[in-house]
């Protein structure tokens, strides 16, 4: 028992410095988008990339992002060129959030940017090293669902 107890504090402490890595990592790539993109906006960003077209409420309910900061990020995104808002034909009250030609090729620019960076710091994992890693990763990501 006790070996599995240091087993997850180890777990505990390696998870805790993935994610102040991916927060600094998401900074950086938001920056890399737009200098003044902020890491929400640039989460809104990539769910619109991967999702497709939503309503800013289906934005706040994914990203667990208060309404109000949601607002505003899409406002700034707005502003930069990166996503349009158009009436929702099916709610006149509501927008459609949409990523602009813009906003997809920077996003897709970056995206070439993060694959490279991954491929070098990981050049010396072989595919099978790879392949487990990504497995137990995608397999510890379903059980927190």
């Amino acid at each position: 028992m006790t070996h599995k107890i240091d087993l997850l504090r180890s777990l505990e402490q390696e998870m805790g410095i993935l994610a102040r890595r991916m927060r600094r990592v998401a900074a950086e790539r938001a920056r890399a988008v737009s200098p003044d993109l902020q890491i929400a906006g640039f989460f809104v960003l990539t769910h619109l990339s991967s999702q497709g077209p939503a309503r800013s409420a289906e934005v706040v309910d994914v990203l667990g992002i208060d309404k109000g900061a949601v607002s505003r990020q899409v406002q700034h995104l707005v502003e930069l060129g990166l996503v349009t808002r158009t009436p929702d034909p099916q709610d006149r009250r509501a927008t459609i959030l949409s990523l602009t030609e813009y906003g997809e090729q920077r996003l897709a620019e970056v995206a070439i940017q993060r694959r490279a960076s991954i491929d070098e710091r990981l050049s010396d994992w072989n595919d099978d090293e790879l392949t487990t890693f990504v497995d137990a990763l995608a397999r510890y990501n379903r059980s927190l669902s």
